[in-house]
């Protein structure tokens, strides 16, 4: 099944459910799988960690989405 949203936008979504908007990188990568927003996935790792990876990185075009409030904790701004 080809994915309808992107992993930010999928990342967003789940977020915006959440109190504060602030979830960790577990939380969002089961209610990901849970309602099936990101099902086509390449790479051997976790969801939990490719989430991590891709709103972390500080080039990309959704950079100003996300806030890092601890080390495993995001929100959306």
């Amino acid at each position: 099944m080809k994915n309808l949203l992107t992993l930010h936008e999928a990342v967003a979504v789940v977020l915006l459910k959440e109190s504060n908007r602030t979830a960790t990188f577990q939380i969002i990568a089961d209610e990901i799988e849970r309602r099936n927003l990101f099902p086509e996935r390449k790479g051997g790792i976790t969801l939990a960690k490719q989430i991590e990876l891709r709103t972390a990185i500080t080039s990309n075009k959704h950079k100003d989405w996300f806030e890092f409030t601890k080390p495993d904790i995001i929100k959306l701004k």
